[in-house]
């Protein structure tokens, strides 16, 4: 079986991956400066600080003693990751050794902030009779809804359902990874697309996100300017309303997607129009190292492979039905079980025990959470076994080959396979071997060679 792995960067993450010029580019702006600067590791910001008003380079071994001996390793990780930002420059002199200096643009940005203090990237507008904004409570429930209904569109594909309330440029990316496209039928979810279903919310938001930026540009967009305005999202209050007039035509084209996953929510009057960011939308410069903003725990996993889930998310019970048998539900109480055969289904779907398990411990029941392990031993040692259990045979496409001319030919036939990488099986005595398929035409024309 095939083994996907999702991989979920943050902003940081694309943020270092852009070419020179528009990371350059990117520091013009000063949230983008300090959304940075909260996302680097500790030692890498106390650097920055540090050298904030200094404008000469400081040398490497200089800054070698501001660290405790046995924080050599912090130190180079703080360092490369400065240099892969492009927030340091490194100086390599032959008689002086090797120095560091602070990004020019980035270090007067930050002493601007530092001096005049943060504002807001936009001012919220003032709050009338004409534009009733939702509480608190409701906009999270709005957001939760939007998120819910969107994974639940996601699950119901993977049964031949097609996708609705989607945008075409989200559906490009939920086509790129998570689902795939048959020749009659509706959208199907990929492997990926089962293992993202169980990736907590912060890590599934950054899938989506890191795709959505990754083919900005195929929408005429540049990627370094929706970077930008993603950021400056996430420096807005949870709750405000703030003019859509302000905002360029790409801008209000990505709001309309974000829309679709809850992020904000759109609201026109009889003159403006509005956006009010949600929780999901502020937290986009929360590293997913970051648990503050992750749910409760629901579940209760017992010895005997019963599982009990506190819920009413119709969500939740479709995903635990990806990897468990539902036995009943009540208003507030799904009773589940770990099976041989229900484990079965979700490797076959492509998913991993070591997804099941991570997020049975992410999602374990507060009175669970606190025991060390939260899932029992024996259920998380079996889930793997029986993981094992399909590993046994491993399934290979080959070719086989026999009635050889010579002794000669065989042996050269041999050499050859094995120095292409596709020699599964010979047998010397009666002059029979198996290749892999993939070089079953290039052993074809080595052996007309050796025909003639």
């Amino acid at each position: 079986m095939p083994q996907v792995k999702i991989i979920a960067k943050n902003f940081m993450d694309m943020v270092a991956s852009l070419p020179a010029i528009k990371l350059d580019k990117l520091y013009n702006n000063v949230f983008i400066c300090e959304a940075i600067l909260r996302s680097l590791p500790p030692l890498a910001k106390k650097y920055v600080l540090q050298m904030l008003y200094i404008d000469v380079p400081v040398p490497s071994t200089m800054m070698e003693e501001w660290v405790l001996a046995d924080g050599a390793s912090k130190h180079r990780v703080a360092i490369d990751r400065l240099i892969q930002l492009r927030i340091f420059s490194e100086i390599v002199d032959r008689k002086r050794g090797t120095s560091y200096s602070l990004n020019r643009t980035f270090q007067n940005n930050l002493q601007k902030h530092i001096i005049s203090g943060g504002v807001l990237p936009r001012e919220p507008m003032n709050s009338d009779n004409a534009i009733k904004l939702p509480s608190l409570q409701e906009l999270e429930a709005y957001a939760n809804k939007k998120w819910e209904s969107f994974l639940l569109q996601l699950i119901n594909s993977g049964h031949g359902e097609k996708l609705t309330g989607i945008s075409e440029s989200m559906m490009k990316i939920f086509q790129r990874g998570l689902l795939s496209q048959r020749d009659k039928d509706g959208p199907r979810l990929t492997e990926s697309g089962f293992q993202f279903l169980l990736m907590d919310t912060n890590a599934q938001l950054w899938y989506i996100i890191r795709e959505y930026i990754s083919n900005a540009e195929e929408r005429n967009v540049e990627p370094a300017d929706l970077i930008s305005f993603l950021l400056e999202l996430s420096f807005h209050v949870t709750g405000e309303a703030y003019n859509s007039n302000t905002l360029t035509e790409v801008q209000r084209k990505t709001l309309k997607d974000l829309e679709d996953l809850g992020l904000v929510k759109l609201q026109q009057g009889m003159k403006d129009s509005w956006f009010i960011p949600t929780k999901l939308a502020t937290n986009l410069s929360v590293s997913l190292a970051d648990s503050s903003s992750r749910k409760e725990g629901f579940v209760v996993m017992e010895t005997n492979f019963r599982m009990y889930a506190y819920s009413t998310s119709k969500l939740q019970c479709e995903i635990l039905r990806l990897f468990a048998r539902i036995e009943y539900q009540l208003p507030n109480l799904i009773a589940c079980a770990i099976t041989k055969e229900s484990l079965y289904n979700a490797f076959d779907n492509g998913i991993t025990s070591d997804q099941i398990i991570t997020f049975l411990q992410q999602n374990s029941h507060p009175r669970c959470a606190d025991r060390v392990p939260s899932i029992p031993e024996n259920v998380t040692d079996q889930i793997r076994l029986w993981e094992g259990d399909l590993k046994r045979i491993e399934m290979t496409q080959a070719h086989f080959y026999d009635e050889f001319p010579s002794k000669d030919v065989f042996e050269a036939a041999c050499d050859f396979a094995r120095e292409w990488g596709g020699l599964l099986w010979e047998d010397s005595k009666r002059m029979r071997l198996v290749v892999k398929s993939e070089i079953h035409n290039q052993m074809r024309e080595f052996l007309h060679t050796q025909s003639k």
